[in-house]
């Protein structure tokens, strides 16, 4: 009988992870996203290289590629989150706050409209518009095929933002 209830509350536990995860995540608001494109390719590969610029692109695997744009109503949050791959940013109008959660000081970063940022992915983090105007934000993502573009996560401890 011992086992039976220990197995039973085993199970239970289990049961329960789904919505504990779900209850710890810190959902978005204010965002309406609309998706552009999604294109799936091999390997992606691609250079450039001159005397005075680089760059490169290289992915193994076959990889997702997500276009987006985000408009983010003064005072809307992505809330926490990260991505399985990198993504990069794109600031049109308005303005976005970036904090990490790897920061230790939980410290902002505005990123102003004409300038933008690149999440390498995996690393958690919350977008803020704390403007007085709506911030429009295009993305570009690469990620492995059929994975989940956004992963909510918990709000990291000693942030409170």
């Amino acid at each position: 009988m011992k086992k039976f209830l220990g197995g039973a509350a085993f199970l239970a536990a289990l049961a329960a992870i789904p919505f504990v995860a779900t209850a710890l995540a810190t959902p978005g608001s204010g965002v309406t996203s609309t998706t552009f494109a999604v294109g799936t390719f091999d390997n992606l590969e691609a250079k450039t290289l001159s005397s005075k610029w680089q760059a490169r692109i290289s992915t193994k695997g076959v990889t997702d590629v997500h276009i987006l744009e985000n408009r983010i109503i003064p005072g809307g949050t992505f809330g926490w989150h990260s991505h399985p791959g990198p993504s990069i940013v794109v600031v049109k109008s308005g303005a976005l706050t970036l904090y990490r959660g790897d920061d230790p000081t939980c410290s902002p970063r505005v990123v102003p409209a004409g300038s933008g940022f690149v999440d390498d992915g995996g690393d958690v983090h919350v977008v803020r518009n704390e403007g007085l105007v709506d911030a429009v934000v295009y993305v570009t993502s690469l990620i492995p095929k059929g994975a989940t573009r956004r992963i909510d996560e918990p709000q990291p401890a000693g942030c409170s933002v």
